[in-house]
């Protein structure tokens, strides 16, 4: 791939409004971007999508910072890498870390895909011309102007996050207001066995699917509840690998699964999962991070793959940011977000905006 230098650059981005779920709360948005360019000055970017408290998952922006700069890219023969797959294998002595893994991987698929002349959606072989859009309520939402709006831009599918012993309360809210809304909540992993009653009550609500109600290893509860109850079960935080995938459907856990590439370390991975629930007959959508455009692009070429059936979190390039660092923006249009047929991810990331939102940066270069 003849690659001659990568950068990294932590970015803080401000919130248009504070995004809150149980676990947490944002009112701005650090990334790490990561910049690789080869020996013709070509640039691939990726993006690291870690929080910077670990409420979402043990990695954090700091976390990712150490492992990259310090361990995973000094590591790398970047000389006789001939192609993004490659990356997985090389970095495997790292344990975990799978968005710092997904942000180097991402900027390799990016590059390749540019050094090839073809877009990322079709390098990975994609076959949607344009993917779905779906809104994320926060727990900070004004539900009834909020849902009034995205509809007003055709989103199709709107996504609750919710609080436990309130969740009846906002469900309501929006329902009574809406009732043909294609609705679903987002738990977060905050219920334990003794809610599986909760839960259950929530199936007079005509809901869409109940997200990750229980935490990240609790395979059982998951398929104990969606034996009990006929609302769709969707695992998000339960599928960090490939391996998490076969297991979760072995077991008959969920009836979708949501797929975030920061997640499960990386392009490569996410279309393994996919592919396997492909095979059986499991439904997948796209999980969002409340990134910048970089991370966005990733995910409208991945969602282009077929068995990308239920509309995910992907929305306009300024839902949640004041500002993207990407142009042009992207754009929902009839609740459908457009796959670039452009090399790479087809969208060119404004540089001066990233150094102006930029932290600290770090360079690497290769010889």
């Amino acid at each position: 791939m003849n690659i001659s230098k990568l950068t990294l650059n932590e970015i803080t981005i401000p919130l248009k409004a504070p995004f809150q779920t149980h676990s947490g709360k944002l009112s701005d948005r650090s990334v790490i971007i990561i910049s690789i360019e080869d020996t013709n000055g070509i640039i691939g970017y990726g993006e690291v999508t870690a929080f910077s408290i670990p409420f979402y998952t043990s990695e954090t922006i700091h976390t990712a910072w150490h492992i990259l700069k310090d361990i995973c890219i000094p590591s790398l023969n970047f000389e006789k890498m001939t192609h993004p797959s490659e990356f997985s294998k090389d970095i495997s002595f790292i344990k975990g870390n799978q968005m710092a893994k997904a942000g180097v991987e991402g900027a390799l698929w990016d590059l390749y895909a540019k050094q090839l002349n073809l877009s990322l959606s079709k390098m990975i072989g994609g076959v949607q011309k344009n993917v779905k859009a779906g809104a994320v309520l926060s727990l900070t939402s004004h539900l009834s102007t909020d849902v009034a709006q995205l509809q007003e831009s055709g989103y199709e599918r709107f996504k609750l996050k919710v609080e436990k012993g309130k969740e009846e309360e906002t469900i309501s809210y929006v329902r009574d207001r809406y009732p043909d809304l294609p609705l679903m909540i987002d738990a977060n992993g905050m219920y334990n066995a003794e809610d599986i009653p909760r839960l259950k009550r929530l199936e007079q609500y005509d809901l869409e699917m109940i997200e990750q109600p229980f935490r990240t290893g609790d395979f059982y509860l998951h398929q104990q509840l969606q034996q009990e109850v006929t609302t769709p079960i969707c695992l998000d935080e339960s599928i960090q690998s490939y391996q998490d995938a076969v297991q979760a459907i072995a077991m008959d856990c969920c009836r979708s699964i949501n797929i975030k590439i920061s997640r499960v370390g990386g392009l490569t991975e996410a279309i393994r999962i996919h592919d396997y629930c492909k095979e059986h007959q499991i439904p997948v959508w796209c999980g969002g991070m409340v990134e910048t455009g970089v991370s966005k692009a990733h995910n409208v070429a991945l969602a282009s793959l077929s068995n990308f059936t239920i509309p995910g979190d992907l929305s306009h390039s300024t839902r949640y940011l004041e500002e993207d660092i990407i142009q042009p923006y992207i754009k929902v249009k009839q609740g459908r977000i457009e796959v670039p047929k452009e090399a790479g991810i087809g969208y060119e990331v404004n540089r001066a905006a990233v150094a102006r939102l930029t932290n600290r940066q770090w360079n690497f270069y290769v010889n």
